[in-house]
């Protein structure tokens, strides 16, 4: 699992970007000519490292893991609006608004921390298993699905579970180790397997493992998103460096493109977007029916390697921080203490 790389592998040098007070939001001039540039930064701070950013569109919150808590921030200043206590490392955080409730994988606690989405008051805890890390909400099944990394399991949990009585639903096996998915909303999940080079196709009507399907000409699958419309699976590869188009209805490549070093995340608005830990953030079009062509290459800090979508705004999160320069014999360099900053990255005014 690369639950640890997504906060500090593969950069080597300090991000330059200035630190300014806390939870201030930063506006700056566009950076770049194409249709995307980087808008502003929130400097938010805090203590520990980062994960998946999971955007509420609706009330404009980010949902940000903090490896021991998660940070609710509101998505137009960067404010901090609450803050979840009580995980061991977490990574990931899926919303269920029809249930009120909010949903927290831990990797280290083998567990789900359920929360209320108004009170933002933890409900309880669901047992899952170790390394508890990608989580989606899949309107089909109506569950929330969770992957575990280490022990290639696929686990859904009813989102209005009684949290002292029941227990998640049976585990998936998956033949490989997950890291992140994506659901049609018609009875399909597509879950990258890390170390296989493959997408599972799990059928989440029976919870089976229907097809497997490589990736190649990518390796090491880890980023995931879905056009559902028109049935593209785009997939964030690290070896080689590739994202990878696919047809979600019978795992063709449809084309692949070079991109930085360090991808975690891909997410579709409109555009893919495929984000680099290098500094990178990749924007790929279909441009006519099955042609894709990359558009923009939009430079971020170092560090920038996971990210969120508001689709009502076509507004992107990414959360990274500076850091300390390295030493010799050291592998990843560290977070500067209190640097924690989003990224914002917006559509060019035409």
């Amino acid at each position: 699992m690369l639950k640890i790389l997504r906060a500090v592998s593969g950069l080597s040098l300090a991000i330059l970007v200035p630190l300014f007070a806390r939870a201030q939001s930063v506006t700056s001039t566009p950076n770049e000519t194409g249709p995307y540039h980087v808008s502003q930064t929130f400097h938010v701070g805090g203590e520990g490292a980062w994960d998946y950013l999971t955007v509420d569109p609706e009330h404009k919150l980010l949902y940000v893991p903090r490896s021991t808590h998660t940070m609710v921030l509101d998505a137009r200043t960067g404010k901090t609006v609450a803050d979840i206590p009580g995980q061991k490392r977490n990574h990931g955080v899926a919303i269920v608004p029809s249930a009120g409730r909010g949903f927290i994988t831990d990797g280290s606690d083998a567990s789900v921390t359920v929360f209320d989405l108004k009170t933002y008051a933890v409900l309880g805890k669901v047992k899952t298993d170790e390394d508890s890390d990608g989580v989606i909400y899949d309107p089909a099944s109506g569950k929330v699905l969770v992957v575990c990394g280490d022990p290639g399991l696929l686990i859904p949990i009813s989102p209005d579970l009684d949290l002292a009585t029941g227990s998640a639903d049976s585990k998936v096996e998956l033949g490989g180790k997950p890291e992140f998915l994506a659901a049609d909303g018609m009875s399909k999940a597509y879950i990258n397997l890390v170390d296989k080079d493959q997408v599972a196709v799990v059928d989440t009507k029976t919870m089976k493992v229907i097809d497997k399907w490589p990736t190649a000409p990518g390796g090491s699958p880890v980023g995931m998103s879905m056009d559902v419309a028109q049935r593209r699976l785009f997939i964030g590869c690290r070896k080689p460096r590739k994202l990878v188009v696919m047809d979600a209805d019978n795992g063709k490549i449809l084309a692949d493109f070079p991109i930085g070093a360090g991808v975690d995340a891909t997410k579709f608005d409109g555009d893919d977007f495929a984000s680099c830990g290098d500094g990178t953030l990749t924007v790929v079009r279909e441009t006519t029916p099955g042609k894709f062509q990359v558009i923009q290459t939009v430079q971020t800090p170092r560090g920038a390697r996971t990210m969120g979508v508001d689709p009502t705004t076509h507004t992107l999160y990414l959360p990274t921080a500076e850091f300390l320069p390295q030493s010799a014999g050291q592998t990843r360099p560290r977070p500067k203490p209190d640097t924690f900053m989003i990224v914002v990255v917006s559509p060019t005014a035409k």
